[in-house]
């Protein structure tokens, strides 16, 4: 793989890493305001920002090794 497809790969991971830990964070704040207007209807858990796109992450990186397009 030339230098230029493999940054391009690299930029386009990184971008959807930071997408990811963005929604997560919107997603938090989302359930945090709801829970101060009903704290007795919602538990709030910690948000997990690298588990929750971990396993898509994995399969990814696996369809793209039987693909072959790492050298």
């Amino acid at each position: 793989m030339n230098k230029k497809k493999l940054a391009a790969a690299m930029a386009a991971v990184f971008a959807y890493m930071k997408t990811s830990e963005e929604a997560a964070a919107y997603s938090a704040q989302q359930e945090s305001q709801n829970s101060i207007a009903a704290p007795s209807q919602m538990v709030m858990q910690p948000q997990n920002i690298w588990g929750i796109s971990g396993r898509q992450t994995h399969m990814q990186a696996n369809s793209m090794m039987q693909l072959r397009m790492f050298k």
